[in-house]
């Protein structure tokens, strides 16, 4: 009942949070640390995830949660009087692109899990009234699909043009801490919540077995880092581009951005081109690099539509290659496929996975790949995709029967033998979910 009854009263405080960030346009929230009371911290809890990875402590979240109350009324009077400390966050490393680069992501505790996420309930509402309607990482009600949609309009408005296809080196291991913390105090100067921030900052990590604390950087994996990359990269880029680049250029432009990850459209080649020469310099003012390998301008303007022309170039954003292709009236319209560094990725994962499940029981092998398939087809099915769905399906197929054929020496699967145990414990169809169908049907 506390959960329950909490949530209600703590939308009512972000929806007034929300009200004086819009009434304050531009002047800082020096009030909103005590807003964070239990039923806050009950409602943090229950957004946060639980079947994550332990943190230094090796706490779990049924751990946590055996002494709830307790935990929660000792958390908020350290939270606000100053004595809570941000452990160290456990370094972990996942794969990145084609697997020959990883990124390290940050494991924190789960009780440092609960007040980040109690923290950004308070930062929320105030800062999605200053996020421009191009930022759709990481905030209430958007997704990576809405940032893909609002590119291909975009695309299709200026009927292609220039791409800047950008790429941020280690973006979330440069963040400026002193910069993050000054452009921080611009809108939220709550004592509180500043000094959390600053915790968070300076913990440091565990990598290995030693502790490391860096002057710049927030752990990826972290509750409160996507919300910081957000502070910081609407000031450095967004309010950057519309109110000193947008009014400098010639044409039409438009630009989307996931977290770190954006690309811009010019109608003209000189617009993209000036644009593209003070980037560099811009973000370098912020502490952070460019990639200069995969940081590159794209000619993408769409071919006439009566005879002659081919497509231009292609770039990838959010997993996804872009290209122009016919749609099936004949039109030219932008194609998305699984971009091919995700999907080999994708196939490693399931081919390693598989490798050591090859001993569990072939009923809960296929439930197992059921989720991850079910997971890949929700992302990755979206319109004009389902050529790589299909082929990704497939592949699947080849490497279950592979590992299950490598379980003993006499346990070579057939492809017979493989169709009927398929017919057993079919695995979900390659196809597009419920709203891309729609679209596509749309579209015939």
């Amino acid at each position: 009942m506390v959960a329950q009854s909490g949530a209600g009263t703590v939308s009512t405080k972000q929806a007034r949070i929300a009200e004086l960030a819009r009434q304050m346009p531009g002047k800082a929230m020096c009030s909103l640390s005590h807003h964070m009371d239990q039923a806050w911290l009950h409602e943090a809890f229950r957004q946060t995830r639980k079947d994550g990875a332990v943190g230094v402590d090796g706490q779990s979240a049924a751990e946590y949660a055996a002494d709830l109350g307790n935990n929660l009324r000792a958390l908020e009077p350290r939270a606000k009087s100053g004595e809570y400390r941000a452990p160290p966050v456990r370094r972990a490393h996942i794969p990145k692109g084609d697997g020959s680069e990883t990124r390290p992501i940050g494991v924190p505790t789960f009780e440092d899990k609960v007040l980040q996420r109690a923290v950004v309930m308070l930062l929320e509402p105030v800062y999605e009234q200053d996020f421009y309607d191009f930022s759709y990482g990481f905030r209430p009600g958007r997704s990576a699909h809405d940032a893909l949609e609002a590119l291909d309009r975009g695309l299709h408005e200026l009927r292609g043009g220039w791409v800047l296809d950008v790429d941020i080196r280690s973006f979330f291991d440069s963040l400026d801490h002193e910069k993050l913390r000054q452009l921080l105090r611009q809108r939220v100067t709550d004592g509180v919540v500043v000094r959390l921030v600053g915790k968070w900052l300076n913990a440091g990590v565990l990598d290995g077995g030693v502790a490391v604390r860096a002057e710049s950087g927030t752990p990826q994996g972290g509750v409160i880092s996507p919300m910081l990359a957000n502070i910081y990269l609407h000031e450095v880029l967004d309010v950057w581009w519309v109110q000193e680049v947008q009014p400098r250029l010639r044409g039409r432009s438009f630009l989307v951005r996931y977290a770190d990850d954006f690309v811009m459209v010019f109608s003209e080649q000189e617009d993209a081109l000036r644009v593209q020469r003070v980037l560099a310099k811009r973000f370098a003012r912020f502490g952070l690099t460019l990639h200069p390998e995969k940081t590159r301008l794209v000619p993408f303007c769409r071919p006439p539509k009566s005879g002659g022309g081919s497509p231009t170039g292609s770039f990838d954003f959010l997993g996804f290659t872009h290209t122009w292709g016919r749609s099936r009236r004949g039109n030219w319209a932008v194609r998305r496929k699984t971009a091919k560094g995700r999907f080999t990725r994708a196939l490693r994962t399931i081919n390693q996975w598989l490798r050591s499940a090859r001993h569990l029981p072939v009923e809960q092998q296929a439930i197992a790949l059921g989720a991850k398939l079910r997971g890949h087809f929700q992302y990755y099915g979206i319109l004009g995709n389902s050529v790589a769905l299909s082929r990704f399906h497939y592949e699947v197929r080849c490497l279950w029967r592979k590992w299950l054929s490598r379980r003993s020496q006499r346990a070579y699967v057939t492809w017979d033998q493989m169709n009927r145990l398929l017919a057993r414990y079919p695995l979900p169809p390659a196809r597009l979910p419920w709203r891309s169908r729609q679209l596509w049907l749309a579209n015939l």
